[in-house]
């Protein structure tokens, strides 16, 4: 992959997914929708394309990438189900889980894309674009989100656009996404831990195993270490202007991310204003997120200052990536 690629951007049809399978079977990279956000997919055998991912992205080669798969079956070629991670498989996807699982011995998966670790992250979205597109193509594709690292998740193809033009081969505008925040993240070893909160409540993931998870301490994440799965970085999902979080009011020269109906001093005076949710919906807040965080980015502000977010349901997963976004690029 070479920076200058004409890129091509195709409604999301048949004709699209077949463009898009054939691209993907020929060592390209194909931007698509998921139900969580957009992905910037390859073909998970083929260990050119998956470097190709990286140097798009410009993402460190030591972060590890998910493999997205049709189905379950096939799931079962890539990595090895214990009796919870088979819980868990037939609870919730397709869906917005990524469960991370020893490697089959014959694991198609190039070790560019696990980071070469023994392990594998593994997720059937349930997005019927991205279903499409993997049925077309048949077998595993590797798929971060379709953006810069470290930079803001996509949740529209106009956002892929703006970060990949002239890097990858392919766009399919399937619309904006559904959830808006990535997969959630659970280890299946010993037992299962969370690494990462996402757009599947921890608390519906305990109701179906009986008991508490697991999670690794907020600061597990390292900048310069190999992380255990995709998206556990410390500095992540990050504007350009400087976040901050859990303000009650507003500074002079920064905009605002909101949060309810509750007032914040200051408010007249922002730069620029966005609420997440009005009525208070963490769900609604969700899908918002990374598109807000993209449109105050570009208002010229000294920073973002964001009002406190619940921390149960889904706004955990919020939570989690102001933290990271909040940690800079």
């Amino acid at each position: 992959m070479k920076v200058g690629l004409k890129t091509q951007i195709l409604p999301a049809d048949e004709a699209a997914v077949a463009v898009a399978a054939r691209c993907l079977r020929e060592g390209g990279l194909v931007a698509f929708p998921t139900e969580t956000v957009y992905g910037l997919g390859a073909d998970a055998a083929q260990a050119a394309a998956v470097a190709a991912i990286y140097e798009a992205k410009g993402r460190p080669s030591f972060n590890p990438l998910i493999a997205h798969v049709a189905d379950l079956k096939a799931a079962r070629q890539i990595a090895r189900f214990d009796a919870t991670a088979t819980e868990l498989a037939e609870a919730f996807w397709p869906g917005p889980l990524t469960l991370v699982l020893p490697k089959t011995a014959h694991c198609p998966v190039a070790e560019l894309a696990t980071a070469g670790l023994d392990t594998v992250a593994i997720r059937v979205p349930a997005h019927p674009v991205a279903q499409s597109i993997l049925r077309a193509f048949g077998g595993a594709v590797v798929a971060p989100s379709a953006n810069l690292s470290g930079h803001v998740s996509p949740t529209t193809a106009f956002h892929v656009a703006g970060d990949l033009t002239g890097r990858v081969d392919l766009i399919i505008d399937g619309g904006p996404v559904n959830v808006g925040v990535e997969s959630t993240i659970v280890a299946c070893f010993d037992q299962a831990m969370l690494l990462r909160p996402g757009g599947l409540p921890r608390e519906a993931i305990e109701r179906v195993l009986g008991h508490a998870m697991q999670r690794l301490p907020e600061d597990a994440g390292s900048d310069n270490a190999q992380p255990l799965a995709p998206g556990m970085l410390a500095s992540h999902y990050a504007p350009r202007t400087p976040v901050r979080l859990n303000a009650t009011e507003v500074g002079d020269g920064e905009a605002l991310l909101a949060f309810g109906s509750d007032p914040v001093p200051g408010t007249d005076k922002a730069l620029a204003v966005m609420n997440l949710s009005d009525s208070g919906d963490l769900n609604e807040a969700a899908t918002h997120l990374f598109g807000y965080l993209r449109t105050l980015d570009a208002k010229g502000s000294h920073a973002i200052a964001v009002m406190p977010i619940p921390h149960h349901g889904l706004g955990e997963a919020i939570n989690d990536r102001l933290r990271r976004a909040a940690m800079g690029r």
